[in-house]
């Protein structure tokens, strides 16, 4: 008989380590769009780009680390996506075009992939009991949020001391640390008989066959979009379009004097609200079906969008959208993992919701190349910022018809 597993095992411990430096490092990567793009004189679109095929890398690249975790082994997977990741980083230093930077972000997405969600939470959700096992998803998936809060305001600190080439490097320094912790990422099978006995084609075969497979995969595509686009724009957006911080305000006293330190600070008050918001998500999804809690966030992320471009940018909205949406944030993660993982079992879990991130990842793509591409175009981040409001409705609508049952149930 299998003990009974705490809250807090080492494998937890571990995976939020590495997803919060993983985070910390990939929440930063819009601060580097004016520095890189003003260096060398680039549009809009040309960093944006590189954050676009950054974010596609790390959803292809999310069910093949899925697939070689449960192949080699979990550990050796993390380790490979770490090294893939610091190489990234630290030729990226290097690259003085965009074509270079474009192509070495397929090296960081890999890397973000093998350090991420689909690999961690896999682990996480093995070495968990069931009725702890929504929890410490949640724990995990906010240790990204973690990552989200320090980031953004680090890479602001290290570009007033140093080169952004030489924050990559920091950054890969970062990455590798994280590899001190591996002896702790052990964590036990966790499948039932019928599960052992399934082989990975088998249960994908039956995966792609279910209707609520392919609603989980359409469904998490706006959650990508918004996250991208608001990642690796919305500095930018604040810095521009805000109205000033007055000086006497009390942003002005905490230090917050400008508009491109608040656009910094805001991603770090998303992901200080993310904290509450995805644990409140993990607790609510051990007592209500995931898929109406799906619906109802992703209908809330629509309205709060669409309310914010509506009215004038000040401080006031900015601070007000980053607790909002960020009580949101990440809430979608532990929800659609747990939701992969009921259905179709913890055999092939990194596999199957390495597929469903790569929809995440098709959004991500779109979110944050589409908001480069849109701003040369227009002036401004309005049309695309709208797209994104009408995918979030989309999402909230496709969860509803899910069946929420274990698969083999429906066979049996």
């Amino acid at each position: 008989m299998r003990e009974k597993s705490s809250l807090f095992t080492p494998v937890l411990i571990a995976g939020c380590i590495i997803i919060l430096v993983s985070f910390a490092i990939r929440a930063a990567f819009g601060l580097f769009q004016i520095p890189i793009a003003n260096e060398f004189g680039w549009m809009r679109s040309e960093f944006s780009l590189a954050i676009a095929i950054q974010n596609l890398a790390w959803g292809i690249g999310q069910p093949i680390f899925g697939a070689i975790a449960e192949k080699i082994g979990d550990r050796k997977a993390i380790f490979l996506g770490a090294v893939t990741y610091a190489a990234g980083l630290v030729l990226s230093s290097f690259a003085v075009t965009p074509e270079a930077h474009q192509m070495l972000e397929i090296l960081v997405g890999f890397g973000i992939a093998g350090t991420g969600f689909g690999v961690i939470l896999a682990v996480v959700g093995r070495a968990s009991s069931d009725e702890n096992r929504s929890m410490t998803l949640a724990i995990a998936t906010a240790a990204g949020s973690g990552g989200q809060i320090f980031g953004p305001p680090l890479a602001e600190y290290l570009l007033g001391v140093m080169s952004w080439q030489m924050v990559f490097v920091v950054f890969a320094v970062m990455i590798l640390l994280t590899l001190l912790t591996l002896p702790m990422m052990r964590a036990p099978e966790a499948a039932s008989k019928a599960e052992i006995e399934e082989s990975l084609s088998e249960i994908l075969m039956r995966a792609f066959r279910d209707p609520s497979y392919s609603l989980i995969f359409i469904g998490f595509f706006s959650c990508g979009y918004q996250l991208s686009f608001v990642t690796a724009h919305f500095p930018a957006f604040i810095a521009e379009a805000c109205s000033a911080i007055m000086p006497g305000s009390l942003l002005h006293n905490l230090g917050i004097t400008t508009t491109s330190s608040l656009g910094a600070w805001s991603i770090s008050i998303i992901g200080v609200a993310n904290i509450f918001g995805t644990l409140f998500a993990g607790w609510l999804g051990n007592r209500y079906q995931k898929k109406y809690l799906l619906a109802g966030i992703y209908t809330l992320r629509t309205m709060i969008a669409a309310a914010f471009i509506m009215v004038p940018m000040t401080p006031m909205t900015v601070l007000l959208f980053a607790i909002g949406m960020g009580s949101l944030w990440l809430a979608t993660v532990p929800l659609t993992s747990g939701l992969v993982a009921h259905i179709y079992g913890l055999r092939y879990m990194g596999t199957l919701y390495g597929i469903i991130f790569f929809s995440h990842q098709l959004g991500s793509f779109l979110g944050a190349w589409l908001g480069g591409r849109m701003y040369d175009q227009y002036g401004d981040y309005t049309a695309v910022w709208w797209i994104g409001v009408g995918v979030g409705a989309f999402s909230a609508m496709v969860h509803l018809p899910v069946r929420e049952e274990r698969l083999q149930m429906r066979s049996a």
